[in-house]
């Protein structure tokens, strides 16, 4: 068998287009609303669904806060890809030939982001904002599995995804094709001072460390969110966040205007 998918929402997407020959597992008086879960493995009709004790469930995903719902997929899944986590593999290259001369974009570059449970929450949020591409490299990152696909909420099923060696080899190839790169910094312009491009490109750095020395380099620009607490900065996804809305809110206004 293949991955298995917890989380009732990562269940829920994943359930919308899946193997035959996939397992929901749902533990004997589990939530209600694990029910609906059920109804959509009926409806999925080649999905059987099994119900066992919570301490099997247990063993199914040791360690995993499963709440009473494990959807184990088939190893011949080859959809939006829950094998990947992510709603489809491109290259930059591509990605970049299949704009029209005219056509707007938002990219989101990954620069060093460790956490599964943070680059979850970024995919949610690149989802819910309409990213139309997410870069990260593949080594010294997280990628997308199903920790990660379940801290997004089954978000991470739908947003384009290009997993590569060089980071600032790629930041090239965007700027070649008219897109401004603007890198997370807490020494960065004022968010508020910032007028994105309608080619835009996020960079968003580790925790901690922020992004790397040469990855910064690369950038056209770097932007930092005004805060006014006590401490001095924002988590990376939140931040991700409020970066994303602002630049696609800057977009839409632009193509209304």
């Amino acid at each position: 068998m293949g991955e298995k998918i917890t989380g009732y929402h990562a269940i829920e997407e994943a359930l919308k287009d899946v193997a035959p020959g996939s397992i929901l597992f749902l533990c004997r008086n589990s939530e209600k609303r694990n029910e609906r879960l059920e109804s959509l493995a009926r409806a999925a009709e080649k999905v059987a669904i099994r119900r066992i004790a919570k301490v099997e469930m247990d063993r199914l995903v040791p360690g995993v806060d499963h709440r009473g719902a494990v959807l184990e997929v088939a190893s011949t899944f080859r959809s939006r890809s829950v094998a990947t986590g992510t709603g489809k593999s491109t290259t930059v290259k591509e990605f970049v030939k299949g704009l029209s001369d005219d056509q707007g974009a938002l990219v989101l570059i990954l620069d060093g982001i460790t956490d599964p449970q943070n680059l979850g929450a970024i995919l949610r949020s690149a989802d819910q904002f309409s990213v139309d591409l997410v870069i990260m490299p593949d080594r010294r990152s997280a990628q997308a599995n199903e920790t990660v696909n379940r801290i997004s909420s089954g978000a991470a099923q739908y947003v384009p995804m290009s997993v590569v060696t060089n980071l600032v080899r790629e930041m090239e190839i965007l700027q070649e094709h008219g897109f401004w790169v603007y890198g997370a910094d807490m020494g960065g312009d004022d968010l508020h001072k910032v007028v994105f491009p309608h080619r835009t490109a996020i960079v968003m750095g580790a925790e901690g460390d922020g992004m790397s020395q040469l990855v910064g380099k690369r950038c056209d620009h770097l932007i930092s969110i005004p805060t006014t607490g006590h401490i001095d900065s924002l988590n990376v996804s939140v931040a991700a966040g409020v970066l994303l809305y602002e630049a696609r809110r800057q977009q839409s206004i632009k193509r209304t205007t």
